[in-house]
Parts: structure tokens; sequence; C-alpha cells
């Protein structure tokens, strides 16, 4: 399906170690106990968690407000 596996772990802040904004751009889904999340912030697949935007608020450094949830979590490829 792809030449390389999605990453373990990835997020959208560009401040995060974690941030790959190329494979971003690609666009990336993620499952989380088998539904469809389109508000994940991050997530981790080894450790089996992933944090979700609490709607539009944000922190006083403007980040957006998170939940950790933990579960299954499966990244796929949206754009194939």
């Amino acid at each position: 399906m792809t030449d390389a596996p999605l990453p373990d772990r990835l997020s959208v802040d560009p401040a995060s170690p974690f941030y790959d904004g190329e494979l971003l751009a690609r666009g990336i889904g993620v499952r989380f106990k088998g539904e469809e999340k389109t508000n994940v912030e991050e997530y981790c697949v080894s450790e089996g968690w992933v944090r979700l935007a609490l709607g539009n608020r944000v922190d006083r450094k403007g980040k957006a407000l998170t939940v950790k949830l933990q579960g299954p979590v499966e990244p796929y490829l949206q754009n194939g």
C-alpha cells in the first residue's frame, strides 16, 4: 500500500519532535477503538493512546486542550 510504514507516533504540533509535516500533508486518518476520529492531535500505536482536541478550546499559549484516551490505534493513509 505504501513505500514506508506509518510512524509509531505522530503529532500535528510543529513544536513536537514527533511532527512530520510532509506525511501530514499526504493525509493521515486514525481509527481509535474501531471508530474514525477527526480531532486527533497526537497518537502512539505501541503504547495504545490518542490525544483528542476538546472542541475549539485552547490553553493560554494557544495550543488545543486535549484529552488522552487509551485503546487500540490504527493509523492509515487517507489518499492511498
